[in-house]
């Protein structure tokens, strides 16, 4: 099943925590040089815009397969063998996306490398339960999230600059640099000891057993139900935000792309901050409440900040909205993690964080048609309508339970 642990490879809290943070940084990095390079690519290979957007959207359609894929393979295997694989597999189809003569071999690859991305929350999330202390769980699944931020800030800085001079082909090739980071993480680390112990005492489960497990009974299911809601909304709300944060500013105020770029970074560092402050108060206080208090404060931030028209005043509102949009993903992995048992952890994390990622994938959709209807303002302001759901979802589905170690479903 596994290697035998060793002082050598046995898996602290910090590789596990390096591993994790990595994986989802390269996550976050990988799709926003896509966003940076379409352009370019849109003329070299003639693509329309149609053709263009679908890269996007296929490589999330992608991650939604390889999260229910590598769920369970990771569940079945290992949790660092299976991050290994979907390392290894983003490395590869990226990096065949630099010799990609046309629209098709473009797509299929894109699409591969999407699987190979769609691995890295859930499995990382599920090392974090197993290598970190319950106490400091919340916290270390902050941190993870905030491998995405990393990523995200990192393409925006080193994308312009290089994209000028390497081209969007030489920009693909980055993407095989991920492969060195996996060859690392495999050769130092070992799998996690609450994994392999959980292994020798519980008989494997096929895919269709793992999924009945998150169904296992009435609270269970609300609980699955409940999850899947709050990661559909965090996508949604995300995509949409930040796929138009930029046109919304340059139609609305005039801004150039270089300001523009300048108001969505501050919003990315609030959403950095909200993560692990979210992390540090639901280690202190009821996960639930913290949920709520983010949820409050995103439908009131989403509504304050679509009505400003002082630039200045929109730089440290979109901050404060950036914390609580996006700082609630500091509890997702957590949450899964503590409400579903062992063998079915990393299959739950990616199936319902994947499964929200594709609803999410139409939240740029949606906003650009009201956008076009009536008016980015009222656009952005609607937006704000979603995190009602999540309140709901939150107050009469989510378990208020902090930790459900090794049950099978008995949650509280």
């Amino acid at each position: 099943m596994s290697s035998p642990i060793t002082k050598k490879n046995a898996v602290t809290p910090a590789k596990a925590m390096v591993a994790a943070i990595s994986g989802y940084a390269m996550d976050g990095f990988d799709l926003l040089i896509l966003g940076f390079m379409l352009p370019a690519i849109s003329v070299s290979l003639a693509l329309d815009p149609s053709q263009a957007g679908s890269l996007v959207t296929w490589t999330l359609i992608g991650a939604v397969i390889g999260g229910i894929v590598f769920g369970h393979l990771s569940d079945r295997y290992g949790r660092i063998r299976i991050l290994t694989v979907t390392i290894l597999m983003f490395s590869i189809f990226t990096g065949l996306c630099a010799v990609a003569q046309g629209y098709r071999d473009l797509l299929a690859y894109r699409t591969l490398a999407g699987v190979g991305l769609g691995g890295e929350f859930g499995i990382g999330m599920a090392l974090i339960a197993e290598a970190w202390p319950k106490e400091k769980r919340n916290r270390a699944s902050a941190w993870v999230g905030i491998g995405w931020q990393l990523g995200v800030l990192l393409a925006a800085f080193i994308t312009p600059p290089l994209l000028s001079v390497i081209g969007w082909r030489g920009m693909f090739l980055v993407g095989l640099l991920p492969a060195l980071v996996s060859f690392v993480i495999r050769r130092s680390m070992g799998e996690p000891e609450g994994f392999t112990r959980h292994v020798e005492k519980t008989p494997q489960l096929s895919f269709a057993a793992r999924i009945k497990l998150l169904f296992a009974d009435r609270a269970t299911s609300k609980a699955s139900l409940g999850i899947f809601i709050l990661c559909s909304v965090q996508n949604f709300g995300y995509y949409g935000l930040m796929i138009w944060m930029p046109s919304y500013l340059s139609s609305s105020f005039g801004f150039s792309l270089t300001k523009s770029g300048l108001w969505t970074a501050v919003t990315v560092v609030g959403m950095t901050f909200g993560i692990w402050l979210f992390g540090v108060l639901a280690d202190r206080f009821a996960r639930w409440k913290i949920f709520l208090l983010y949820q409050f404060g995103a439908v009131a931030m989403v509504v304050v900040y679509a009505q400003l028209r002082d630039p200045t005043v929109m730089l440290f509102t979109g901050a404060i909205m950036g914390m609580f949009v996006n700082g609630m993903i500091g509890g997702y992995g957590a949450l899964i993690s503590d409400t579903f048992p062992p063998q079915a952890r990393a299959t739950a994390q990616n199936v319902l964080f994947n499964l929200g990622r594709g609803v999410g994938g139409f939240g740029p959709l949606v906003i650009g048609l009201l956008a076009a209807q009536i008016s980015f303002t009222a656009a952005i302001t609607l937006l704000a309508l979603i995190y009602l759901l999540d309140i709901v979802a939150t107050l009469f589905l989510l378990p208020k339970k902090q930790s459900n170690e090794d049950s099978l479903g008995a949650i509280g």
